[in-house]
């Protein structure tokens, strides 16, 4: 079968652009490994329009029900592997499958990025965790660190603080320039949260879990949780075959309606170049790209 477009990802900037691509009337398939994306593991969503405050795990499920209602063809439990275009066909290798589609849009969002420094690897799951989310509620009465100084490490630092003994922030910047102001006032009038600035984390130490951490400025202090929320790095190996023009970041550069440097290639959410990382940015990215490609297939049935 021919698909008119593949969707390769599952977190919202795919799924609400599936449903403009069925709107479309275009063959529409949804291709990931997990449904839901990252805004499942955000603890509360407060700004997404028309959901005043919904965790994030129950607005992915709005978007996927939606998506189901449109009859989105949707496929989850394999990687996809390796993407190609032959002639105006490009080709999805996933999982041992080998699927057609005249347009894709490429959404696989962004993985942890890393402190790497000594220990973190050796005691990634046993006092390491990227994600307040899933695992905060395992640190309950102890003391814990966010190593980050971003919004999403606000955020997640109010998701310790309700568990946590207390919470100290470490940031290696002299303030938090990047994080909500609303988000700074919670985090700033939370009792138990306090904050290191212009420190790095050199070290993590412990023998089976985590038992303290060492700065630059020499001092060490004893916790018994490291939550590191320092940025993303996009997944895009699998799209190398496309020679997709990429910034220095690694993310996928698209023009205003999700374009590629590829005819009939779109990318959406936080896997490109976008600068504002929302769930509502992606969506919209998501949905242009499905505008765009049925402009594009709509294009060539005219020239044949």
């Amino acid at each position: 079968m021919l698909y008119d477009m593949i969707f390769i990802g599952g977190g919202v900037a795919a799924l609400g652009g599936s449903i403009y691509a069925k709107r479309y009337n275009m063959e529409t398939l949804i291709l990931t490994d997990t449904l839901g994306g990252t805004i499942t593991q955000t603890h509360l969503v407060e700004n997404y329009p028309g959901f005043p405050s919904v965790t994030g795990q129950e607005l992915a499920e709005h978007l996927i029900e939606h998506a189901k209602a449109n009859n989105v063809e949707i496929r989850q439990g394999s990687r996809v592997n390796r993407v190609t275009k032959e002639g105006d066909t490009f080709k999805i290798e996933y999982g041992k499958e080998i699927l057609e589609s005249r347009t894709v849009v490429l959404a696989t969002g962004t993985t942890y990025r890393k402190l790497g420094v000594p220990g973190e690897e050796e005691l990634k799951g046993r006092g390491v965790s990227y994600c307040a989310t899933c695992d905060a509620g395992f640190f309950k009465g102890k003391n814990v660190i966010m190593v980050g100084g971003g919004d999403s490490a606000v955020k997640e630092s109010l998701i310790l603080a309700e568990h946590a003994a207390h919470v100290t922030i470490v940031y290696r910047k002299s303030e938090f320039s990047k994080a909500e102001p609303i988000n700074l006032a919670r985090m700033e009038a939370t009792e138990n949260i306090s904050t290191k600035l212009s420190t790095n984390v050199t070290e993590i130490i412990g023998e089976t879990k985590v038992e303290k951490v060492k700065f630059d400025t020499g001092e060490e202090m004893a916790v018994d949780g490291v939550f590191i929320e320092i940025g993303r790095i996009p997944i895009t190996s699998m799209f190398d075959e496309l020679n997709l023009e990429k910034n220095e970041k690694g993310e996928i550069i698209v023009n205003p309606m999700s374009e590629t440097s590829v005819p009939g290639c779109y990318s959406a959410g936080d896997i490109t170049d976008m600068e504002w990382k929302q769930a509502i940015g992606g969506v919209a990215q998501g949905t242009k790209a499905a505008y765009m490609g049925f402009s594009f297939i709509s294009a060539q049935k005219l020239k044949s």
